[in-house]
Parts: C-alpha cells; structure tokens; sequence
C-alpha cells in the first residue's frame, strides 16, 4: 500500500520525478524520458514556464492553431485558438468564410461591471444592520481610495456598493455586494483585495457603532464573483435567406430548420447542454490561446444560460421580413470577463504573440472576438446537424487521430486521407482500410 510522501513540494525537480516514477509508474526510466522531451530546450524559457505553478515537471502541449478570414466590425481577423478537439479549428474557419461573404460578424459590447462579495453573518434585529451600513458605506468605500487610485485614473475603480439582506434563506447572513470597472484587466486580484479592505473596515466600524456593539459582525470570506451577468457582449451575423441555400435545401428551408434547431436547444436542457458545448468549443480555444480564465469563463457562462431556472441554449435566432424580404438573424448574448494585461498576458510568449496577431486588443475587443468564435462554432455545428450530420465532418477531421493511435506510416497517413475522401470514417472503417493497404 503506497504512503503518503512529505514534505514533496520541497524536493527538487529530479527528485520529483524519480519518487513519482518509482511509486507511481510502470517505466521509471521511461516516464523520466517522456518528461523531459517535453521540456523546452532554452532553460530560461522552461524555467519561466515551471513558475507559472507548483510542483512542475514537464510541459502539457495544447496545438495552437489559427481560424483566418474573421470579419468582425468591418476589421479582419486570424484568430488564435488552443485546443485538443478536432475539427473545432476548421468549423470556425468554415463558419468565417461563410459569414465573410455575407457580411462579416458583428460584436458589441453591452456593459462590462463585475462583481464581488463581502459575505457575513450578524445577529443584529431586523432594520439595524441596513442602517449601519447606510451610516457607514462612504467611509468603507474611502478606506479602499489608497487601493482603487491607478484604477481609477484609468476610468475604472469600484462602481457601487450594495448591502443585501440574506437572512430569509440562512440565518443572520448578509453580503455586501460589490460592482467594479476593471478596465483591460480581468481584475481578480484587484476586486479581492478590495474585498478584504472592505471586510477588515465593516468588522472594525461595527465594533464601534453603538447600535452594533453588542452584535458583533463576522466576515466569512470576501471574494470576486465569476458570474457577470452586466459584463456582457453580443455577437450577431444576418444576412437575406436567399443567400442561404444548403445541401438541396432553398435558403428559406435550410433558415427555417436553423431556427428550429435553435429552438430546440432553448427548451431541451439535454439538447442545450451539448449546443452550448459546442459554443464553449471556439470560447475556450479563444481564452486559453489569449491567457485567460477558461474555468472562471465556463462557470460564468453556464450559470447565465440558466439564469431563469432552467438550462437554456445561449444563442438565438430567428427570421424577419424586413423591407419586403425575409431575413435571418443568429445571434448571442455572453458573460465575458476578460483581460488583456496582467496575469500571463505579460509572461507567456505565446499569449503574447496571440495578443500581437489579434491587433493588441483591449478587454472589450477581445469580447468580441472570443464571443464570435463561439457564434461561428455554433453556427458550423447547427450547419452540419441540419444538413449533412455532424459526423461526416467531424470523422474526416479525426481521421488522422485514428491513423496515429494505428501506427501509420506518412506514406500510408497520405494514402488513407485519399481513399477516406469518399467513404466513410470510422475506427473500424480506418483499421480495415490500413490492413487491407499493408497487405497490397
């Protein structure tokens, strides 16, 4: 039976891998192997890499892959994106080259607060706590001026300050609830430490306010929320229906199963989870490409879509008769909270070269690329659903993942892509077909 190891974090690195191979592994000598050809061979650079976190061994590959040709605004873009999963990197580029020719892909930015909370608990009688806080609310915010002056010289800085009574649903709690512009930044750490000078000020100013003196406030935790329901941004692509003809369909009947197939997602929560997947496909690669929170971004973004008690497809779409002629619309509304200093936008090389070919974006214009990349993949998905299947697509795109599991040569990987140009993928398909190659 294995026993717990002490004080690990403390060894060095070589001593991390030899006790995680030996206690661990089947291959001592082999997992040392794999981990160091993962290294990087400029020291400076793995260094730099191993101090993002802790206990570091080796590097984790993503591909980096660049969508080219996004419209967005009237302005072209090649859009960065990270990520494991086949064919999300050809959908999107598929979907700008599609949106390209009708117009381009049109983002805004609707509002951009953020939030965070001050959580605690008092047994003050009813009304008290609220005329406390009403006394006292301008001196916690003045407490944080030291804190909040380079962000507000930038335009930003702490926007409101809320007391919210909880107490109906857990006894003697309340929250102060707090809204912040943090500009470009994503601002984590600049809300949290806000939070805690606003925590530290209330439990002090209570302690001497006679009317609390004998109620003692006590602060569970202060801490930034990642839902951000007013930091939101919209992306939208229109266009006439007779412009949308597809796979034997007229432009109108490929529209109109479009629509259906947008509104399925909206009341089927089985159906919405996998649509909004899909979104979350060109998000991530989009976030993870630029430095950026993917997880906080996830949650974020899955909570709005249940925002009325039930799990919903983010996107919407819908036809109009608009000066005489029908028209569609596809569009969504998302909780972004995104920055494009501080964190690794400064550190890691290739966040920055992902920053460079964007243009060196600000916050807000990187929520509009981020949003589009996710309306192009919803968009390339619903395409393929309504037409042709999803798998047509997807397998011709896996096709060379399924190659490399089986061992294939070049020479046989360029052989196989030709002949699967006209059949169909599957694995058994693929293992067949190599088989039947070698044996020739």
């Amino acid at each position: 039976m294995k026993k717990p190891i002490s004080g690990f974090s403390k060894l060095s690195k070589a001593e991390k891998m030899a006790w995680l191979s030996q206690e661990y592994t089947e291959d001592p000598q082999g997992t040392i192997e794999l981990l160091q050809s993962y290294w990087h061979p400029d020291p400076a650079t793995q260094q730099l890499h191993e101090e993002f976190i802790e206990n570091t061994l080796s590097n984790y590959f993503l591909p980096f892959a660049i969508a080219p040709n996004f419209e967005i605004n009237g302005q072209l873009y090649a859009v960065p994106m990270a990520i494991e999963e086949s064919s999300v990197v050809a959908a999107a580029s598929k979907a700008a080259k599609y949106w390209g020719e009708r117009g381009g892909f049109k983002a805004t930015v609707l509002k951009t607060e953020k939030v965070g909370q001050v959580h605690f608990v008092c047994a003050a009688p009813e009304g008290v706590v609220q005329q406390f806080f009403e006394e006292v609310k301008s001196q916690i915010l003045a407490d944080t001026d030291e804190l909040t002056e380079k962000m507000r010289s930038r335009g930003g800085g702490i926007l409101d300050l809320q007391l919210r009574d909880k107490t109906a649903s857990i006894e003697h709690y309340y929250q102060l609830h707090a809204a912040f512009e943090t500009k470009d930044a994503m601002g984590a750490n600049f809300i949290n430490t806000c939070l805690e000078q606003m925590a530290k000020s209330l439990e002090i100013l209570a302690a001497e306010h006679p009317s609390m003196q004998a109620y003692p406030v006590e602060v569970v935790m202060s801490i930034l929320s990642n839902y951000v329901p007013d930091c939101l941004v919209r992306a939208e692509v229109s266009c006439p229906v007779s412009q949308m003809a597809e796979a034997g369909m007229d432009g109108e009947g490929f529209a109109r199963k479009f629509v259906q197939a947008v509104e399925i997602a909206k009341e089927e929560p089985y159906r919405a989870v996998t649509h909004n997947k899909g979104i979350m496909n060109g998000i991530d690669a989009v976030v993870l490409a630029t430095g950026n929170d993917f997880r906080a971004i996830e949650a974020g973004v899955h909570a709005y879509a249940a925002r009325d008690g039930q799990y919903r497809s983010l996107s919407e779409a819908e036809i109009k008769e608009i000066d005489g002629e029908l028209c569609f619309r596809f569009w969504m509304d998302l909780p972004l909270a995104l920055g494009t200093v501080g964190g690794l936008t400064r550190l890691h090389p290739m966040v920055k070269l992902a920053l460079d070919v964007l243009g060196k974006p600000n916050a807000q214009e990187l929520m509009g690329i981020t949003a589009v990349a996710g309306l192009a993949q919803n968009f390339a998905a619903l395409r393929s659903l309504t037409t042709t299947g999803i798998q047509k697509g997807h397998m011709k795109m896996h096709l060379l993942n399924i190659l490399n599991q089986l061992g294939a040569s070049s020479d046989e990987k360029e052989a196989l892509v030709d002949y699967f140009k006209d059949h169909t993928v599957s694995n058994a398909a693929v293992e067949k077909a190599l088989t039947e190659h070698r044996n020739k």
